[in-house]
């Protein structure tokens, strides 16, 4: 499937042979990734790709690419990521889309992009797989946080070429995709060179650029490209990932879309338009394990754990974009509990094997994108549920979660089940696990969850322990659950997602609950003001030649 969007829909399943702006190459242990966005590409009518500047349909590209290089090419320990048009690298999210769009759709776009580049930065840390900026043209806005996100960035110093964040002076709102934390927490440029550098129209080149910080070097035209193999090698020597192994080939996902339901193999979603919510159920794997991660390799894509980590991931982003009046999503499992248990016994025992490495990493990487999506979240533990191990990190990310008790039909009695998986396999964005926030990462009650890995717990005792919300029993559960729901959906939806970020990400700030949180929430709200999206506002007059009109009042 292409990342084509119809009226009603996007696609995010794309294939190299099916890009338009990305090519990708592979020569032993480097990978490039070469940007060369065609214009007349775009994901929607009404603007050109000018000057490698990129909408959703690049970024969806981007992280199909990054993803075939986690699993198709184990060997590849650093991608290039640099441009094939003369004089530019990468211009930025594209001006005219962002001026065309519903504020819906530029936040939702910024969160795809953060996360993509988010994703570059888990796997140099988890993964070993590590990222080089070969800045080879003009870098600006989204293209230089595209660059921040890379473990280097190299300049070419040809006297014209800068990098720049020039969103406040030219646009009247914010880098989009984490630009101003990374220049500060990642990079640890001054604060008073930063706030030059982003009220500066034409960027900063060559020395200073370096002496700033903004970039870790720079080379002369005639040396720039010695100077890429070098760099890329050097990254190369502190990576991990193997030096010889089959890749594995990520065919397309089998998804079937009807009016009010989304299916593939282990996941599937019902649509209830009428009272706005979407309920999911993510089915436990099928069969025994593999014996070893040679065997789970040899199925391939195929392999139940890496499939229902890319379907739930795919469904994700289907549901953020394309269905967003669906504000309430209910989580449900279904399966054999024990089936999940040995999922989690087999990716523990061989999480040093590259390929479960990888899965592992998509794992964690999509339930992280769960975590920040703007949807209320709430679990159902239900009769022939199998929230264990792995999957009850599903629950752990949800805002509520009710689970049945059935006090006169114990054989009955749906189970909630912790495995070593659920004390750090899968961080948050904060880097806690999800029972670290839970509990804020107080001993006594994470001992006593602890205590209880491995073992089959019912409604009181899950409720007794703090895992989940509430416990009703089968005479107040249909009413509980209902009055829950209509309560939720009829509460607003901007409070609703205000309100669910803050609760979610307690505790310590890090770079990217940063980028996450308060960048966002600026970028959110200058995105809705008149001085950049009023008639003449910054962003609706850019290019048109006219001057933007701002209210000088400070609020």
């Amino acid at each position: 499937m292409t990342a084509v969007a119809s009226q009603d829909r996007v696609e995010y399943q794309t294939h190299p042979s099916q890009y338009r702006h990305w090519t990708l190459s592979v020569d032993g242990e480097v990978a490039t990734l070469a940007a060369h966005f065609d214009e007349n590409g775009g994901l929607r009518p009404g603007y050109k790709l000018k000057l490698n500047s990129y909408d959703l349909g690049v970024d969806i590209e981007l992280n199909d690419a990054i993803n075939r290089v986690r699993f198709e090419h184990p060997s590849v320990k650093t991608v290039v990521i640099t441009s094939l048009k003369d004089k530019v690298f990468c211009s930025g999210a594209n001006i005219f889309m962002l001026g065309l769009s519903s504020h819906a759709w530029k936040v939702n776009f910024c969160k795809f992009t953060n996360e993509t580049r988010n994703g570059m930065e888990d796997s140099s840390t988890h993964d070993g797989l590590k990222f080089l900026a070969a800045v080879n043209g003009a870098c600006a806005g989204g293209g230089y946080e595209l660059a921040l996100a890379c473990d280097e960035i190299l300049l070419i110093d040809d006297r014209s070429s800068s990098v720049s964040l020039p969103e406040v002076p030219l646009l009247g709102v914010l880098p989009g995709t984490g630009g101003l934390t990374r220049v500060t927490d990642k990079r640890h440029v001054r604060h008073d060179l930063a706030d030059i550098f982003c009220t500066t129209n034409e960027g900063i080149r060559g020395q200073k650029a370096k002496d700033w910080r903004l970039v870790d070097d720079i080379a002369k035209p005639a040396a720039f490209a010695e100077k890429v193999k070098e760099r890329a090698a050097a990254l190369a020597a502190k990576s991990d990932r193997p030096n010889q192994a089959q890749g594995v080939a990520l065919a397309a996902l089998d998804r079937k879309l009807s009016e009010n339901s989304v299916r593939y193999e282990h996941v599937e979603i019902a649509i209830d338009r009428a009272h706005r919510t979407a309920t999911w159920v993510i089915h436990a794997p099928r069969g025994a394990m593999p014996a070893n991660g040679d065997a789970a390799q040899a199925l391939g894509s195929k392999w139940s754990v890496l499939q229902m980590a890319r379907e739930l991931d795919d469904a994700i982003l289907h549901m953020r974009t394309n269905e967003p009046d669906l504000g309430v999503w209910v989580i449900k499992t279904q399966g054999d509990a024990q089936a999940v248990m040995a999922m989690d016994a087999f990716l523990a025992a061989h999480a040093q094997h590259w390929f479960v490495r990888q899965t592992l990493g998509l794992l964690r990487r999509t339930l992280s994108r769960l975590d920040v999506s703007s949807r209320s979240l709430f679990a159902l533990v239900e009769e022939g549920s199998c929230f264990t191990g792995t999957y009850l990190e599903l629950a752990l990310a949800c805002d509520r979660i009710y689970h049945l008790a059935l006090p006169d039909s114990p054989e009955k009695a749906p189970h909630v089940q912790v495995s070593e998986l659920n004390f750090g396999t899968y961080p948050m964005a904060t880097g806690q696990s999800r029972l670290g926030r839970r509990f804020y990462d107080e001993l006594p009650a994470l001992e006593a969850v602890r205590a209880v890995v491995g073992k089959a717990l019912d409604a009181d005792a899950a409720f007794q322990l703090g895992l989940v919300t509430a416990a009703p029993d089968d005479i107040d559960w249909a009413d509980e659950v209902r009055i829950a729901l209509e309560e939720r959906v009829a509460m607003s939806p901007d409070a609703l997602t205000g309100m669910e970020a803050n609760l979610r990400f307690n505790g310590k700030e890090n770079m990217v609950t940063r980028i996450f949180g308060r960048l966002t929430a600026w970028q959110n709200w200058i995105f809705q003001r008149p001085n950049a999206v009023g008639d003449k506002g910054a962003l609706k007059v850019y290019g048109k030649g006219d001057k933007a009109a701002f209210d000088w009042n400070r609020v």
